[in-house]
C-alpha cells in the first residue's frame, strides 16, 4: 500500500480519500500545478498492493495536481538512517515500476511539462533531513544518482548539520553544515529549509549561491509557532531568488485548527513579503484528501504518540489534530482556492505563480 507523507514520516498515519467532488472552477489548461512538498497515498488499495487502484487513479487526475515532492525516509537522528532511505527509495521504485500510466518521475526540468501533456502525476524524491548523509558528504553524489533532487537541512531537531527549529539554543549552522550545504550546491540539488532553527535558516540562506526554498511552512508574523517563518528570513530566501512555500497545517493558527481563511492570510502575507515571485505551495499533506472516520482517528493517536516519543513532535500537535485546512480538505481544494484568490483581486497570471510557475524558476536555475 502506497504511504502518505505523514505515515512515511511517523508510524504510518491511514488516509482515506474523500469521494470525488465536483470541482469549483476548472483551472486553465495552461496552468501548472505543483505542490513543493506533498505525498500519494492509496487508500484503496490492499497492503502490498504497489498498483495504484482504479479509485485512486482517478482521483489523482481528479485533483489537477501535476507534480508533487514525495519524502523519502527517514526524519530525525535515525541508527540506521542510510539504510533505511536506501529501504525507501527501492520502495518507491517498484512503485513508479507498478504505475507507468500514472506516475512519471521527474528527473529534470521538461519532465514537468511532459507530465502535464500525458496526464501523469510527476513525483521527484527529496528528503526531509541529513542525518542519512551525516559526514559522508559523497552519498549526496549517490542519492542524486538514485533520483533524489531536493535536500531539506534538518528536521525539528538538532543533527550533525545544524539546528532544527525545536531547539531551543538556536545555534546554527555547524561547520559540517556548511560543508553540507556546499556540497548540496555543487551537485545542483535543491537546498530545502524548513524546519529549520532560525539561524540555520538565515545562515545557510546566506551561503547559498543558487535559489533555496523554505517548501511548507507558514508566516511567523501571523502565528508565533516555531514552524513557521519570520519576515526577515522569508525576504532572504525571495532576494536570493528562492520561494517560500505555504503549508495546508494546524500550524497555521492558534488552537490547531485553522481555517481557509486562515490559509488565504498566509498565502498573501507571504506574498506581500517575498513579492509575487517568490511564494508557492507545499501543502504537507496528501494529493488525496483525509476523511476524518474511526481509523483515522485512532491512526492520529498513534501517529502522535510515535512523534512525541521520538522527540519530533511540534507545538500544537495532539492526538486529534490532523494535519490539514479543514476548509480545504477536499479533492477540489486547489480549484476552490484558486477561486478565493481570484475573489480577493489575485489575477490568473498571479496564481499561476503561486501554483507552480515560481517553483519550475527555481527548479530551472538549480537542476539545468
Amino acid at each position: 500500500m502506497l504511504l502518505s507523507r505523514r505515515a512515511m514520516i511517523a508510524t504510518g498515519l491511514a488516509t482515506a480519500a474523500a469521494p470525488l467532488l465536483a470541482r469549483a472552477a476548472p483551472p486553465p489548461p495552461s496552468r501548472l500545478l505543483i505542490d513543493g512538498l506533498g505525498g500519494l497515498d492509496d487508500p484503496y488499495a490492499p497492503d502490498g498492493q504497489l498498483a495504484l487502484s482504479p479509485r485512486a487513479v482517478a482521483e489523482i487526475r481528479a485533483s489537477g495536481v501535476h507534480a508533487v515532492n514525495q519524502t523519502l525516509l527517514p526524519v530525525g537522528n535515525r541508527p540506521r538512517a542510510w539504510e533505511e532511505l536506501l529501504e525507501s527509495l527501492a520502495q518507491w521504485d517498484k512503485i513508479l515500476a507498478a504505475n507507468p500510466a500514472t506516475l512519471l518521475p521527474i528527473r529534470k526540468l521538461a519532465d514537468f511539462a511532459r507530465a502535464r501533456a500525458e496526464g501523469k502525476l510527476g513525483i521527484w524524491f527529496g528528503v526531509q533531513d541529513t542525518s542519512m548523509v551525516g559526514t559522508q558528504l559523497n552519498r549526496l553524489a549517490e542519492m542524486k544518482a538514485r533520483g533524489l533532487r531536493q535536500i531539506q537541512l534538518t528536521y525539528n531537531l538538532r543533527n550533525l548539520s545544524g539546528d532544527g527549529s525545536l531547539e531551543p539554543d538556536n545555534a546554527g549552522l555547524s561547520l559540517l553544515g556548511r560543508k553540507t550545504v556546499a556540497r548540496i550546491e555543487a551537485e545542483r540539488l535543491v537546498l530545502d529549509l524548513s524546519h529549520g532553527g532560525a539561524r540555520t535558516q538565515r545562515e545557510a540562506i546566506g551561503m547559498a549561491t543558487r535559489p533555496p526554498l523554505i517548501s511548507h511552512t507558514g508566516c511567523r508574523a501571523l502565528h508565533d509557532h516555531p514552524r513557521n517563518t519570520h519576515d526577515a528570513t522569508m525576504k532572504l530566501v525571495a532576494d536570493k531568488g528562492g520561494c517560500v512555500g505555504i503549508y495546508f497545517m494546524p500550524y497555521l493558527a492558534p488552537g490547531s485548527h485553522p481555517t481557509g481563511d486562515d490559509l488565504i492570510a498566509h498565502i498573501e502575507h507571504a506574498a506581500n513579503v517575498c513579492g509575487e515571485d517568490h511564494v508557492s505551495i507545499g501543502t504537507d499533506g496528501g494529493v488525496l484528501p483525509l476523511v476524518i472516520d474511526d481509523k483515522a482517528r485512532a491512526a492520529a493517536r498513534a501517529d502522535f504518540a510515535a512523534r512525541s516519543a521520538a522527540g519530533i513532535a511540534a507545538p500544537g500537535e495532539g492526538p486529534d489534530v490532523f494535519t490539514i485546512v479543514a476548509d480545504y480538505n477536499s479533492l477540489d481544494k486547489f480549484d476552490r482556492l484558486a477561486l478565493a484568490l481570484s475573489r480577493r483581486g489575485w489575477s490568473g497570471a498571479r496564481i499561476d505563480k503561486l501554483y507552480g510557475a515560481n517553483l519550475l524558476r527555481v527548479y530551472s536555475e538549480v537542476w539545468d
